[in-house]
């Protein structure tokens, strides 16, 4: 068994987002339920690769399931910023996706990483359950969020810094303007 097991059923609210400046930005993914608030600590690629998989899954719930209507992607950023307590459960360490025809609810199932060396042998597991327009508005601001972070060289691909760039396929730095 678990040593942390939440579950969430549904969620009011589900989001993603990133706190603190440029290239030292943390991501969450945070859900409410009523007065119970769950953030968990993401990596940027997470919170992007979710975004992907999201618009996937839906479309496969929607060739299995077709007279479904198709989820919004509608959200108001100002909603989709992350509330305090910003006070994280644990870092994740992957998520999967899953879907109830019967309610019409999709799940987030996120299981924790542990920290190397830990004597823990069962990570905590975090289930959100919310509605195919809460799971796709989730993916759409998140990838929103990860694209506002460092601009990204066009040459290497890696991100500039403010104070220059050292890009190995110009073969030396150059200042960004």
């Amino acid at each position: 068994m678990p040593r942390l097991e939440i579950e969430l059923l549904p969620v009011d609210h589900i989001t993603s987002d990133a706190l603190g400046p440029k290239g030292q930005r943390v991501f969450y993914i945070q859900a409410t339920k009523g007065k119970q608030v769950v953030t968990l600590i993401a990596e940027k690629f997470q919170v992007q690769s979710l975004a992907v998989g999201v618009e996937q899954f839906l479309a496969e719930i929607i060739e299995k399931f077709p007279d479904i209507p198709d989820a919004s992607a509608d959200y108001d950023e100002t909603l989709m910023r992350i509330t305090p307590p910003v006070d994280p459960l644990f870092r994740l360490a992957d998520i999967g996706l899953g879907y109830n025809s019967e309610d019409d609810l999709a799940v987030l199932v996120i299981h924790e990483l542990l920290p190397e060396g830990s004597d823990e042998d069962d990570p905590g597991v975090v289930r959100l359950w919310c509605t195919r327009s809460q799971l796709r508005a989730l993916g759409h601001w998140g990838m929103e969020v990860a694209t506002r972070g460092r601009p990204i060289c066009p040459q290497c691909g890696q991100p500039e810094e403010p104070e220059g760039h050292f890009c190995v396929k110009k073969n030396g730095g150059h200042k960004r303007n």
